[in-house]
């Protein structure tokens, strides 16, 4: 028998009849998202801008599902402010992200740099360009108004989606990120 621990907080979307639904963004921090339609049949997606159509993973009113995420984050050493942010991550590691994601970022200590679901619109790996060995991805949040330098270091940039719903009826669709452990 396998074990849920749930991850994070839990997400309701509105199920509607014949209409789209989308969520609010949240973290990805799990790779399983179990999902529970209650009230309502429904179809799901899962992504950065999605809405679910009828051809999309179907939900019975009752069931439940567990859905494959695709987890991606990584430390903050740095960051330049302006019209869109340059983030710079530690020596090393790379960028999990790719032109297209959509990212969230929590800095611990310095909170005003904290910014929800924005694009990410490039990555820059090239060693050694401007006295960096590091890999920089630019984003499209407009940080222009803060003047104070980032000195945390300690800021965790996170891959975020959406969950949309497309219903055959009223009600809600549940969801919540878990670990699994044990046999399914």
């Amino acid at each position: 028998m396998s074990v849920h621990k749930p991850v994070g907080l839990g997400i309701a979307v509105t199920i509607t009849s014949a209409t789209a639904v989308i969520s609010a963004p949240f973290s990805i921090q799990s790779d399983t998202l179990r999902v529970v339609a209650v009230g309502a049949a429904t179809f799901v997606a899962i992504g950065t801008e999605t809405v679910a159509t009828a051809t999309d993973y179907y939900v019975p009113s009752g069931g439940t599902a567990t859905l494959a995420l695709s987890p991606a984050s990584n430390r903050v050493v740095g960051i330049v402010t302006g019209t869109t942010t340059t983030i710079t991550f530690p020596e090393g590691t790379g960028s999990p992200f790719t032109i297209g994601d959509y990212v969230t970022l929590t800095s611990v200590g310095q909170p005003y740099y904290n910014f929800t679901y924005q694009a990410v619109t490039a990555v820059n790996r090239t060693s050694a360009y401007d006295g960096y060995y590091s890999t920089r991805i630019t984003v499209a949040a407009n940080t222009l108004g803060i003047v104070t330098a980032f000195t945390v270091a300690d800021g965790d940039l996170r891959k975020s989606i959406k969950i949309s719903t497309f219903g055959s009826g009223s009600g809600t669709l549940q969801s919540q990120q878990v670990q699994i452990a044990g046999d399914a």
